[in-house]
């Protein structure tokens, strides 16, 4: 497998979509997509170039070069994907929405960010290019680190 492959995640692996947008994956969440019927999950994956990646072992049988999964907790869940190949590590810095799955731009620090996020002159902040989400390293990035296997 590449280094950032393209997944489409079913709908029991939402918060493992989140992970590997971290690590800078292409994610598609098929939930975000108003995708939930097993044909449908299948055609997206095959129209948009992507491995499947679910908990459904009848789905993943049915679908060529799925990544099936058996672990319900997300690290247990990262260890299998490591085990299938996918890298999974941070990135120097974040290049993936965890939302939307959209890229991330630099902030320019002089540009104003909502009260939330931090000051972009004193901490290097990223913006998702679809849903306007702003992004930094900070104790969450860290967290993920610590889980990753």
């Amino acid at each position: 497998m590449t280094d950032r492959e393209r997944f489409l995640l079913d709908a029991m692996l939402g918060t493992l979509a989140t992970y590997l947008r971290m690590c800078g994956h292409d994610a598609a969440y098929a939930l975000d997509r108003g995708v939930e019927a097993d044909d449908a999950v299948r055609a997206l994956a095959d129209r948009e170039g992507r491995t499947l990646v679910t908990r459904d072992a009848d789905l993943a049988a049915r679908t060529e070069g799925a990544i099936r999964l058996t672990a319900r907790d997300v690290e247990a869940q990262c260890e299998e994907l490591r085990a299938a190949g996918v890298r999974l590590s941070l990135p120097d810095r974040p290049r993936r929405c965890g939302r939307c799955n959209g890229r991330l731009e630099r902030v320019d620090p002089t540009a104003e960010t909502p009260d939330h996020a931090p000051d972009p002159s004193e901490t290097r902040v990223w913006r998702c290019e679809r849903c306007g989400t702003e992004f930094w390293i900070g104790s969450h990035w860290d967290d993920v680190a610590r889980r990753l296997p």
